[in-house]
């Protein structure tokens, strides 16, 4: 075995192997947790609002003083803008339900070393419309993978780092999708009975992980929720 072998190897052994360790079943510490920076992420179902309120929740905390940097999974990068072209907004070339799930980690990979990795380092506030929550609903509860391998294999390739908190915006799969005012993309084509199985996913993994995860009501106006949104995420800044 090679040394670059043995070093993946090796990895996957201190690192995924100790994520399925059913006793430490928790998101994994991250550079959120070491005074470094600080990680938030939004998802939920596409038409529900996530990067409105993700652009409003990174202007309220550049005004409280942070340094705030913007991303979108999967994109942000030159890598993953062009692999979103191919995962998300679809450009005919097929792609399995695995190999889906695996283009968007390695976009996600790319994301964490070029943007939200050296940004936690220098201490500054990421701010990211979806992070590997995502994947692990769209292409596992939904998409038929089994969830618990796609946070192991988002382990790898996100090097462990994970948001302090994430904001899963929620309401129903149909008001949602009569929300879209674009074009229809990828995900969105497979009908409204795929978006239940994506909505019923981000809550499955919400009541599973309650400290990381929080859902907020976007039924309600733009501000209503913002409000809802700042103050989920002030028991965290105020930690």
């Amino acid at each position: 075995m090679s040394g670059r072998a043995r070093d993946v190897a090796h990895y996957f052994t201190a690192h995924v192997g100790r994520y399925n360790d059913p006793r430490r079943r928790t998101i994994p510490i991250n550079f959120a947790n070491t005074g470094c920076g600080m990680f938030f992420s939004f998802d939920g179902v596409d038409g529900v609002g996530k990067s409105t309120q993700a652009g409003l929740f990174g202007d309220w905390l550049r005004d409280s003083g942070h340094d705030v940097v913007a991303c979108r999974d999967p994109g942000s990068t030159r890598l993953g803008e062009v692999l979103r072209r191919i995962v998300v907004e679809g450009d005919g070339t097929p792609v399995c339900l695995r190999s889906e799930m695996l283009l968007y980690m390695a976009a996600r990979a790319q994301l964490v070393d070029e943007i939200i990795g050296p940004a936690l380092e220098a201490g500054k506030t990421v701010v990211s419309d979806r992070f590997l929550l995502a994947n692990v609903v769209y292409q596992g509860h939904a998409g038929g993978l089994d969830p618990e391998v796609v946070w192991q294999v988002g382990e790898a390739a996100t090097a462990g780092i994970r948001p302090v908190l994430t904001f899963v915006l929620d309401m129903k799969a149909e008001l949602a999708l009569a929300r879209i005012a674009r074009g229809h993309d990828r995900m969105e084509r497979q009908g409204l009975e795929y978006l239940q199985r994506v909505r019923d996913g981000f809550l499955t993994e919400a009541k599973r992980r309650s400290e990381q995860i929080v859902v907020v009501d976007a039924s309600g106006s733009v501000d209503e929720v913002q409000t809802d949104v700042r103050r989920a995420a002030e028991r965290v800044l105020k930690q």
